[in-house]
């Protein structure tokens, strides 16, 4: 790589004198010397600028590109999103004039929408959400977000060339906000952004983001890859994303993460702010991630995933140390689906997950998103230790079901001491089955009903509508065997096995 020299016109007094320093004596005259001569070793020269700065194989590694080149090429590919969809009636119900609306009353909302005393509110209006999309095949297919596009009665697809098209979406995939959509007409001259391995990126890896941020028009940001891997960041139910400081605003939703060889490997999705602005973290979803949903919905109108049947959670040291596990890192098994692929491979609560299929699992995001990649039917070998015992076993997975969700209520309650003195139950019967949700499949066990909020177990995670079912491995069967087993609770810590949904899963509560 060489340094032009009209970008280095300060640097290169700097850099003759430090040369002058560094290898006086053997060179004559170097007041005069141009460090930015390229002449090779191998003919008695010197090292040029960039040899000195850069490792002997930088140039085999990290050839040299013209960013602007990159940029123009990839902005082509890059669309503006407009998506519209009529959100029906403007308050709670459709009673009187108004239709339910807390405006319909109020005499400075009529005015200024120039409203005559007496006339009915609309009860429809049309909401607009602005974004980006990528176009990735020549016959207008293009990646976003779901939440670009959910719920839309019209899209709208913007080019760069300011040629406008309507749109139709061909699939979504709410659980890892990614969707598809084409243009009704195929129009020609479009130019696909070509789909990378975004398994390839490496951290500070230079990246551009491009979008159209608060719909200012299409905008370029460059920065570097922060992290990958990211997950339980609550953005999506499946994460695996890429962390760039690169600058992403509302509106850079949808919109193209490129590395320097120009190709896809991200979908600009969310943003961490305390501001609602760009605040140096970015989160792009994988272009692999992408690429298979895509297809799947392309090919099948649905995304189907595997599905292992187990609760898991992420094993630390502290958690080890409570279950007398040596193992450290991996997956914990907190609960096994009775009829699920696990049970029927042998698969057993307190097992540790270590690998699936050669690829080592230390998060639960890991584990959710290794499995989800393979469709039901496949067979995969889970590598797993259990009593201090590595052993391996092959599962064919079965397709993800479909969770209901719990409401919330307060049924009698019965209250510890000690430690776990902050948590309210109450028997685990008919009542509270239906006012938490709980499923049938959860036999025993006390129902906390409440928590107090700065207590121990708030700490830890317990919350309401959760089933305590042991204690310290003792089990709980109902309201008064939770008291009975909490107030032998002496020392600094318990270990609660809590049924969450379907699901179990170890908590830790210290104080």
């Amino acid at each position: 790589m060489k340094f032009p020299n009209r970008l280095l016109p300060a640097v290169r007094p700097r850099l003759r004198g430090l040369v002058a320093v560094a290898l006086g004596g053997l060179v004559g005259s170097l007041a005069t010397l141009d460090i930015l001569s390229t002449t090779p070793l191998g003919h008695g020269g010197l090292l040029s600028a960039s040899q000195l700065l850069m490792p002997r194989d930088a140039e085999a590694h990290y050839p040299s590109v013209d960013l602007a080149e990159i940029a123009e090429r990839a902005t082509a590919s890059v669309v503006n999103i407009s998506s519209t969809k009529v959100i029906k009636g403007m308050g709670d119900d459709d009673d009187g004039p108004g239709g339910g609306s807390p405006f319909s009353d109020d005499p400075f909302f009529r005015r200024f929408f120039q409203m005559p005393p007496g006339q009915a509110i609309p009860q429809e209006r049309r909401a607009q959400s602005l974004g980006s999309g990528v176009i990735v095949t020549s016959d207008g297919v293009i990646l976003t977000n779901n939440h670009v596009v959910e719920n839309a009665d019209e899209i709208k697809v913007t080019l760069d060339d300011n040629r406008e098209f309507d749109a139709e979406l061909i699939g979504a995939d709410p659980q890892s906000d990614v969707a598809v959509v084409r243009l009704k007409k195929s129009p020609s001259g479009l130019k696909p952004l070509p789909i990378g391995d975004s398994s390839t990126l490496r951290l500070a890896d230079t990246v551009l983001a491009i979008g159209d941020p608060f719909g200012v028009g299409q905008t370029v940001t460059m920065g570097i890859v922060s992290a990958t891997g990211r997950a339980n960041l609550g953005i999506a139910d499946y994460e695996d994303f890429i962390q760039t400081d690169a600058a992403i605003n509302p509106g850079n939703s949808g919109g193209a993460l490129i590395n320097l060889r120009g190709e896809l490997v991200g979908i600009n999705t969310a943003i961490a702010s305390r501001t609602g602005g760009y605040q140096g973290i970015g989160f792009a979803i994988p272009s692999n991630m992408a690429k298979g949903i895509m297809t799947s919905l392309l090919e099948t109108g649905k995304v189907e995933r595997g599905w292992l049947g187990v609760s898991i959670q992420t094993l630390d040291r502290d958690l080890a140390d409570a279950m007398g596990i040596d193992q450290a890192h991996g997956v914990l098994v907190a609960d096994v689906s009775p009829d699920g692929p696990a049970k029927k491979a042998g698969i057993q609560r307190g097992d540790v997950i270590l690998a699936i299929d050669g690829h080592d699992v230390k998060s639960t995001g890991e584990l959710r998103n290794i499995v989800a990649s393979h469709p039901s039917g496949k067979s995969v070998t889970v590598t797993l230790v259990r009593d201090k015992t590595k052993r391996e076993l092959d599962v064919e997975l079965g397709s993800l079901p479909v969770t209901g969700k719990r409401p919330g209520a307060k049924p009698e309650k019965v209250t510890s001491t000690g430690l776990l003195g902050g948590i309210d139950v109450s028997d685990l019967n008919a009542e509270s089955r239906r006012h938490f949700g709980v499923s049938d499949k959860i036999d025993s066990g006390a129902v906390v009903t409440d928590v107090e909020p700065r207590s121990a177990a708030a700490k830890a995670g317990i919350g309401p509508g959760d089933v305590i079912v042991q204690i310290d491995q003792s089990p709980v069967k109902d309201a008064a065997a939770f008291r009975r087993v909490a107030d032998k609770v002496k020392g600094n810590s318990a270990l609660l096995l809590v049924a969450r949904e379907s699901g179990t899963m170890f908590v830790l509560v210290k104080k």
